[in-house]
């Protein structure tokens, strides 16, 4: 099971949050799930960005899923997207559901800070 953070990942939380996500990493987790996110800040960035160099420096590959395009946009205004692992496009794995267009687009309901 994926490693997800809490439902907000802000100053507030940061340093909670990277310890946790740390802990997964060291565990041996290599995917973090961020469909329970609600809310985001410049924090998140930088907890990220932790979060894949204890990864690289452990020879795992990280990998993002579910993503939403707050932090995504964070981080390109930070211009550090290329840093950061690459979504883990899923879609391969899934089933599709009948009538379901939004099924494979990019969470946009995210307010941040």
């Amino acid at each position: 099971m994926p490693f997800q953070p809490a439902p907000t990942l802000t100053v507030d939380n940061a340093r909670s949050m990277l310890a946790a996500g740390l802990q997964a990493i060291d565990g041996g987790q290599h995917v973090i799930d961020f469909s329970g996110l609600t809310a985001v800040d410049s924090a998140a960035v930088a907890v990220l960005l932790a979060w894949q160099r204890a990864a690289s420096n452990k020879t795992i590959e990280l990998s993002f899923i579910n993503m939403p395009d707050m932090l995504q946009n964070l981080a390109d205004l930070y211009g550090v997207v290329s840093l950061l692992p690459a979504q883990l496009d899923l879609s391969r794995f899934l089933q599709p559901v009948a009538g379901d267009a939004l099924a494979n687009t990019a969470r946009r309901d995210l307010p941040h800070h």
